[in-house]
């Protein structure tokens, strides 16, 4: 994945799509996890801003194989970022 090509569109829109690519198995969490630290979150607030971060801590410490763990989280995050 470009991270690059993400970080030009609209903060809310590269989350959206990150998570999406995320959730339909097209990238790693490792990629998932790079890629939201290099969005400009400083726009994000409230719920939105609450969920990516606490999904970046679980990520920083998640095994390869937590996918299942993740992806409630990776779920509610996405639902916070849309409805932002």
């Amino acid at each position: 994945m470009c991270f690059s090509a993400l970080m030009s569109t609209n903060p809310d829109d590269a989350i959206v799509t990150l998570l999406s690519e995320w959730l339909a198995f097209g990238t790693r969490s490792e990629d998932l996890r790079v890629g939201l630290e290099e969005v400009d979150r400083s726009g994000l607030d409230g719920e939105a801003g609450e969920a990516v971060q606490e999904l970046l801590a679980e990520l920083g410490v998640v095994s390869p194989n937590g996918r299942g763990r993740l992806e409630r989280l990776v779920r509610e995050t996405l639902d916070a970022v849309a409805l932002s």
